[in-house]
């Protein structure tokens, strides 16, 4: 369950930060390089704070 969390929050973080930027203004690209460069850290650290927020707020990890 918290995957599935994981994979919609952060797909409407970068289509936000996307349309955002064609409409508003262009440094909200930003916003997007940083969810990459969290995701690029999360694979090597195995730690992600949006994964810490998730958890607290009692979603339940996947079972593998």
């Amino acid at each position: 369950m918290l995957n599935t969390y994981f994979r919609v929050l952060v797909g409407t973080f970068v289509l936000f930060s996307v349309v955002m930027a064609v409409y508003v203004n262009i440094n909200w690209l930003w916003f997007t390089v940083f969810i990459g460069v969290n995701l690029i850290q999360s694979a090597f650290t195995k730690w992600c704070l949006l994964e810490t927020i998730l958890l607290k707020l009692g979603i339940k990890k996947d079972i593998p």
